[in-house]
């Protein structure tokens, strides 16, 4: 795909989240069969429906650009996977396994909200106020996931971890 304004990017973004989203999915259980914290299974359960919902939300972003909603090879987040699932495989005490799988995730977390901060951007300056407020909804979403993330840590998993 030529790049040859501001519109052919942002398409280009939302196809690299969209595929992103849907790695994510396929990740979120093997972090929940990791993790020994009944509330971070909770809470990677439920940022699991949210991101099966965050998807839906995308397909209707393509369906008002006119765009078969698919996905392009999201390589930073194969990444950040790769480096999740080399980190299960260590050999770690439950607590300090569980503050691995928090901030494996909140890299996840992390590159969401740069990559819907930027499309986001682009969807304001083109106009696009219908689209602006569907991927803002998930911007808003996903800061909320990393601030639940933040308080698990602090309040019980990096506490425990460090015993």
């Amino acid at each position: 795909m030529k790049l040859n304004n501001l519109k052919d990017l942002l398409i280009h973004e939302l196809k690299d989240i969209y595929n992103a989203e849907q790695q994510i999915t396929k990740a979120l259980p093997k972090m929940m069969k990791a993790t020994s914290s009944d509330t971070l299974k909770k809470a990677f359960e439920e940022h699991l429906m949210v991101t099966e919902k965050q998807i839906e939300r995308l397909e209707k972003v393509f369906e008002l650009m006119g765009e078969k909603a698919k996905g392009e090879k999201c390589k930073a987040m194969e990444g950040i996977i790769r480096e999740a699932d080399s980190m299960m495989d260590e050999r770690a005490d439950a607590a300090v396994m569980d503050a691995a799988l928090i901030a494996s995730a909140q890299r996840v977390e992390h590159y969401e909200i740069a990559a819907y901060g930027t499309v986001c951007t682009y969807a304001k300056q083109l106009g696009m106020n219908d689209v602006l407020k569907l991927l803002h909804q998930t911007l808003e979403e996903e800061k909320m996931t990393d601030e639940k993330l933040t308080m698990i840590a602090e309040k019980s998993i990096n506490i425990k971890a460090e015993r």
